[in-house]
């Protein structure tokens, strides 16, 4: 059933809507995804606040140039379906691609970060960066290090002088 001008009009008003919240766009082609995989998809995305938003590409175009967004969704492949992310640029780019290895689809055809578009390639680049949890441990265990190595050289030291007092003792 087609939908009706006003119908089109919300679509568009709620894609703008994602647009002035989001930090990183991903764009795929959700053809060959299961009903099921889709769902598990949208809650994964959900759960770390993202969203997978489906629309005509026509729809998307209006909303696009009434943003100002360079992007002409004509030239990507396939049935469209955007993935907002909303407080993480990275964490939607690695819930994709961790589905995309584990169920072959759906296809990542590229995305929208920092004002310009990005290939496929660079979205899977972004995937496979750390996450800011990770970085952050990372971060913290270099800082505790020097630290962590003092103390043990200080009680390497107090080890070893208290080996030495007991063999002079025992003597």
């Amino acid at each position: 059933m087609a939908l009706t001008r006003e119908q089109k009009k919300q679509v568009i008003q709620k894609i703008k809507e994602n647009l002035e919240r989001q930090k990183a766009i991903f764009f795929i082609d959700f053809q060959k995804l299961k009903a099921k995989d889709l769902f598990d998809l949208r809650e994964q995305l959900k759960e770390k606040k993202s969203l997978l938003y489906i629309a005509k590409k026509t729809l998307i175009n209006i909303a696009f140039k009434e943003k100002k967004i360079p992007v002409n969704v004509d030239k990507l492949k396939g049935q469209i379906g955007l993935i907002f992310g909303f407080e993480d640029e990275i964490l939607p780019a690695k819930i994709l691609y961790n589905t995309w290895q584990e169920k072959g689809s759906p296809e990542i055809l590229g995305g929208f970060l920092e004002g310009e578009f990005i290939e496929k390639e660079k979205v899977i680049e972004l995937a496979k960066l750390p996450s800011k949890e990770e970085l952050l441990v990372r971060l913290i265990q270099s800082i505790n290090s020097p630290i962590a190595n003092l103390a043990n050289i200080l009680q390497a030291n107090i080890k070893g002088l208290i080996y030495i007092l007991s063999q002079v003792k025992t003597q």
